[in-house]
C-alpha cells in the first residue's frame, strides 16, 4: 500500500522538551567513538569558544527520531516500516547544540515520492530553543522498498520526464 499523500505537510511536536545534558552528550562521544575533547571538557569547550560541552554533529538525531517515529506509527500514513531503509540524512545548523539547552522538535514530511517503484519520504525536524532560537534542522529521507510498485503511482521522474518531452 502505498504512503497517503494526504500526509505531506503533516507536523508532529513532541509532547515535551527535550534536555541536552553533559551525560548525553558524552555517552553520545562514547558510542560514536569520537574523542573530541569539546564533547566531554568543558574547560577544552570554552577554549573553543563555547559556553559549555557541545554535542557530536549527530546528535539532534536523537531529538529527529522521536518526531519521525511519531510519523511511521500513524497507521492512517500507511507507511510498511518492514519495507523501509534510511536512504540519507542531513543536519542544517544554526549554532551547535550545547549541554544546557532545553530544546523542542517539531517535524513535518516534505516530501513523499515514487521513484523506480520505491517510495521515498523526507522528514525535516526543526530543533529549536524553548525561547525559540532555531538551532538545527534534520533533515531524514526512508526508502519504502517496493512501496509504488504496491500503491500504482508509478515513477514521478521518469513521468515529469515525459512530460517536458511532449511540451517541448
Amino acid at each position: 500500500m502505498a504512503i497517503n499523500r494526504d500526509y505531506l505537510g503533516r507536523v508532529y511536536q513532541t509532547p515535551r522538551p527535550y534536555e541536552v545534558t553533559r551525560g548525553k552528550i558524552r555517552e553520545f562521544a562514547d558510542a560514536i567513538q569520537d574523542p573530541n575533547p569539546v564533547y566531554t571538557d568543558t574547560a577544552a569547550a570554552k577554549a573553543a569558544g563555547h559556553p559549555d560541552v557541545v554535542a557530536p554533529p549527530t546528535f539532534p538525531i536523537i531529538m529527529a527520531m522521536d518526531g519521525a517515529g511519531q510519523a511511521i506509527i500513524d497507521p492512517d500514513l500507511r507507511l510498511d516500516f518492514s519495507m523501509v531503509v534510511h536512504g540519507d540524512q542531513a543536519f542544517r545548523y544554526s549554532r551547535p547544540l550545547r549541554a544546557g539547552d532545553v530544546v523542542t522538535t517539531v517535524t513535518t514530511i516534505a516530501d513523499i515520492k515514487a521513484l523506480g517503484g520505491n517510495e521515498m519520504m523526507t522528514l525535516e525536524s526543526e530543533i529549536s530553543t524553548v525561547e525559540g532560537e532555531h538551532v538545527v534542522t534534520s533533515v531524514m529521507m526512508f526508502v519504502v522498498r517496493g512501496g509504488a510498485a504496491a500503491g500504482g503511482t508509478g515513477d514521478d521522474t521518469a513521468a515529469a520526464g515525459e512530460k517536458q518531452g511532449s511540451s517541448a
